[in-house]
């Protein structure tokens, strides 16, 4: 995580606040502090990502754009999934 600070804190404080961040805004990867006398404000960053899939010999984020052929060899996959099997 990338934290820019505007102000004077001390390392400790600042490690705090980044595990704050962490627990609290799952997926954080920069985190702006500024300290204005008593008050510190802080600004959690999530840079969004795009699910890349490999579908039918294409690299894809959306199929939105597909045609209906397309659309249906995708729905026509198998689809494998992972089962607990409680040991």
């Amino acid at each position: 995580m990338v934290v820019h600070i505007k102000g004077e804190l001390p390392q400790e404080e600042i490690e705090r606040y980044k595990a704050y961040a962490e627990e609290h805004h799952p997926g954080t990867d920069t985190l702006y502090i500024t300290v204005d006398g008593e008050y510190v404000d802080m600004v959690f960053h999530v840079t969004p990502f795009e699910r890349i899939r490999r579908i039918t010999g294409y690299l894809v984020g959306t199929v939105d754009r597909w045609n209906d052929a397309k659309r249906a060899e995708l729905g026509d996959r198998v689809k494998h999934t992972v089962s607990d099997t409680g040991k």
